[in-house]
């Protein structure tokens, strides 16, 4: 027995170190948590692990996420049958049995000391769903602003206007400014010195950058190939390949001189990793908080910004479908997946000053200062935590959650599935709801049962496949209705992400920001026709009237046919500027640059031996003769 509880101690250590930076998704009801093995531990020596455990909870809110995660090295391990799972509600991970954290010993291992952990509390704490609950006091809503998109309800925008105010004429300035000074740096000394660029030149960028997340190629010198296999004649139109690869080379957001300064800081305190980045960064954060303001249900989760870039930013996590990248948290409205407020995660903090990253990152994003009071908040349980439930409340911000097993001291029963038991701890009520799996919740403004049932496929003993209702507590529905704002951002994001390989990280940013204005300018355009009782554009079509207006093409292309009418009369091509090589300009026809135009007609048009646009351009005024 003792080898047997020693060995599953060791597995516990090492799970909890690996899953210390990672939580689960957004729960599926049938894949709550898992019904794992008996507890190792018999009996009797469960009644003496558990006597003057009771008071053990009460003191849980004292205790940041670095105490419930030791900083131990995961160790490899032989496979072994007593281990538990999780009972998390969505993936399911090896967690601690009820038993205290030991130190592993054996020949090829120091021998250490570790804290013990409160895995376990007294059963009779828990009340079964037949007994009845105090319903809690319901939050008041008293946000700062009304709710939804903060412009006046009858003002008809376009979708240029919305972006702009994410990335107004100030931004794309300063934008502008940086470029040109790190352009002028990178390109001296080279054959063709950098070309000071403007915003229409920046806003044209934008547009092929946005254009290029609707109309995917492999490479980006693709989008300008004449072969008949690609031959896409609008990219052509807006910007020269070569133009479009050097604002990509030298695409910067903020001073190089300060750059410089900050680099000689490296190494100190004083050095800010975000350097690069933090005039957008900022702009772009006040703008998301200014153009809405969430409804009363909200959801703080983390989002990943796929690279591999050198970077000290850069995090890995093994669980996530983006593994590598740099890791946001996201404050987002559960209604339309609006993204109100992010941040960028820089590393562990200072133990000191912080109460663990999981406690620190939703008291940053939660401000009642700016959200006002009311708000219900949805984490899930690498957030959730008793004391940073009872901190919310106090800011008057109710709050939900998936809560881990040795958070809550949770000790495993068994159950038939649609069982329910809870207990209450001050405001805080825990619930165990027994699913497929074991689903923990925490939660702050719910009552334990209120006589909601759902419905599950069950096989029964016959083999037979029957609909069978369960009851299931209002903590869980509300749950699954309401924490999936971010990922609905993600997904918005993810259908026609702007973002392309670079190696330099601050650009896998500015192509983030381009992302996150064009979708929440997509959700205000969403939110403005539901005021209006209209119909709102697909993001699709948004996007692509967007590029159109950022490119000063036009929202149709019918108003181009009508000027494509050749003149009637004699015609002679002529030199632009009476030389071959200069004075070029865009081919009506085929948009490559020609120093040729028509007298005629007043229209540029290729004339060499492999694009006589000249003739084809003038065939059609024979067509128009002989009608």
């Amino acid at each position: 027995m003792d080898e047997a509880v020693k060995d599953n101690t060791e597995e516990c250590v090492s799970g909890i170190n690996e899953r210390n930076d990672e939580h689960d998704e957004t729960i599926g009801l049938e894949e709550s948590s898992d019904d794992s093995g008996a507890s190792i531990v018999d009996s009797t020596e469960e009644e003496m692990f558990l006597d003057g455990l009771d008071p053990l909870l009460d003191r849980l809110s004292d205790v940041s996420d670095d105490d419930w995660y030791p900083e131990t090295t995961p160790r490899k391990k032989k496979k072994s049958g007593l281990s538990s799972v999780s009972p998390s509600p969505a993936k399911s991970y090896r967690t601690s049995s009820p038993a205290s954290v030991q130190s592993g010993k054996g020949k090829s291992r120091k021998s250490s000391v570790s804290r013990s952990l409160p895995f376990s509390i007294s059963e009779q704490k828990w009340k079964s769903a037949d007994e009845p609950d105090i319903e809690p006091k319901q939050p008041l809503f008293r946000p700062k602003n009304t709710p939804g998109p903060q412009l006046i309800s009858t003002a008809t925008c376009s979708p240029l206007q919305y972006f702009e105010l994410f990335f107004s004429k100030s931004v794309l300035q300063t934008v502008v400014e940086h470029t040109n000074t790190y352009g002028a740096m990178r390109f001296e000394g080279k054959k063709k010195p950098w070309e000071d660029i403007s915003i229409k030149d920046l806003k044209s960028f934008i547009a092929l950058v946005i254009y290029m997340g609707v109309l995917k190629c492999f490479t980006l010198t693709d989008y300008w190939k004449k072969s008949d296999l690609y031959s896409l004649p609008y990219p052509a139109r807006i910007m020269t390949g070569r133009k479009f690869l050097n604002i990509c080379a030298a695409l910067h957001i903020s001073d190089p001189n300060v750059d410089a300064e900050n680099d000689k800081k490296r190494g100190t305190p004083e050095y800010d990793r975000l350097c690069k980045i933090k005039p957008l960064y900022q702009d772009i954060r006040d703008a998301c908080r200014a153009s809405f303001h969430p409804f009363q249900n909200i959801s703080v989760d983390e989002r990943m910004v796929a690279s591999k870039a050198r970077n000290r930013l850069k995090q890995y996590m093994k669980n996530k479908p983006t593994k590598w990248g740099y890791k946001l948290f996201v404050l987002a409205d559960s209604l339309c997946g609006y993204t109100w407020d992010f941040f960028i995660y820089e590393g562990k903090a200072n133990p000191d000053e912080s109460k663990g990253i999981s406690y620190d990152s939703v008291m940053i994003l939660a401000n009642e200062r700016l959200l006002g009071s009311g708000y219900k908040l949805f984490v899930d349980n690498f957030y959730t935590s008793p004391k940073l439930f009872r901190d919310l409340l106090q800011k008057k911000i109710w709050a939900c959650g998936t809560i881990r097993a040795n958070r809550i001291g949770h000790l495993k029963t068994q159950a038939p599935r649609g069982n329910i038991r809870w207990f209450r701890e001050d405001d805080l009520l825990f619930v165990e709801w027994k699913d497929k799996r074991d689903v923990l919740m925490c939660s702050t403004f719910h009552k334990a049962f209120n006589g909601d049932s759902i419905k599950r496929n069950v096989r029964g003993a016959d083999g037979v496949w029957a609909i069978q209702d369960f009851p299931v507590p209002a903590a869980v529905l509300d749950y699954n209705k309401h924490m999936g704002g971010v990922d609905l951002s993600d997904a918005l994001i993810g259908y026609y992400t702007v973002l392309h390989k670079t190696k330099k990280w601050y650009r896998s940013f500015f192509y983030h920001f381009v992302d996150i204005a064009v979708v929440n300018a997509f959700i205000l355009h969403q939110q403005m026709a539901k005021m209006k009782n209209q119909k709102p554009l697909t993001q699709k079509a948004f996007r692509e009237t967007l590029v159109s207006e950022l490119a000063g093409t036009g929202p149709a292309s019918a108003p181009a046919k009508e000027h494509l009418v050749p003149s009637k009369g004699s015609h002679l091509p002529k030199h632009i500027k009476g030389d071959s090589t200069s004075g070029r300009r865009k081919c009506k026809i085929c948009h490559s640059k020609t120093p040729v135009m028509c007298v005629t007609c007043q229209v540029h048009l290729c004339f060499v031996p492999k694009r006589d646009c000249y003739s084809k351009w003038h065939g059609r005024v024979d067509e128009d003769q002989s009608e």
